[in-house]
């Protein structure tokens, strides 16, 4: 992420600041709802950064990703202690952007209008198969580029590395120290990049 500073940018820079993945930004534009032009003799496309405001405020889209270029991550626990304490540090220790939900709903109401980075979500929060939460991220458009890091205390060592194949980026065993989540969010960051 980076605050722009170009007057026009590539599919893939409006990809990371929309946080989706560089095809849904073609889609986008073939579909004319986002303008730009083709570089001539090429199949490349420049989106102009004034059509990118226009086409965020239309749909919504934060603008936070354009103006700080910094990660938002979303720490979703139902224990309302762990969450609070994990933004306060994160907020202390990092250039992060923090939210929090505390239930399922409030969960995907924020995933919504936050549109995070990095979720670190306790898999336990819902009467969910971390399997399904997984899937419910990967199948929504708005959120392909988002990491996941499951959080919990009661998974065994391989029911922590079945959350890889069922598509999360990374895994926190409770209790853990802060610098231990942040590495974690920099590993998933960086497989983005």
């Amino acid at each position: 992420m980076m605050p722009i500073e170009k007057d026009v940018l590539t599919t893939g820079e409006v990809a990371k600041i929309c946080n989706v993945a560089p095809r849904t930004v073609s889609k986008w534009f073939d579909s004319g709802q986002l303008k730009g032009y083709r570089i001539p003799g090429s199949k490349d496309r420049r989106i102009p950064v004034t059509e990118l405001y226009r086409f965020m405020k239309t749909h919504h889209i934060p603008m936070d990703g354009i103006t700080s270029g910094n990660t938002r991550v979303l720490v979703i626990d139902s224990d309302r202690e762990v969450s609070d304490v994990l933004e306060r540090v994160l907020l202390e220790q990092t250039s992060y952007e923090v939210s929090t939900a505390n239930t399922a709903f409030s969960a995907g109401l924020e995933c919504e209008r936050f549109r995070p980075h990095v979720v670190l979500i306790d898999v336990h929060i819902a009467e969910c198969e971390p399997r399904e939460i997984a899937q419910l991220v990967r199948s929504s458009e708005a959120m392909q580029m988002t990491r996941l890091i499951a959080m919990s205390g009661k998974l065994t060592d391989g029911q922590a590395q079945g959350l890889r194949s069922a598509g999360f980026d990374g895994f926190l065993k409770k209790p853990f120290q802060v610098r231990m989540v942040v590495d974690a969010i920099e590993q998933a960051t960086n497989i983005a990049a």
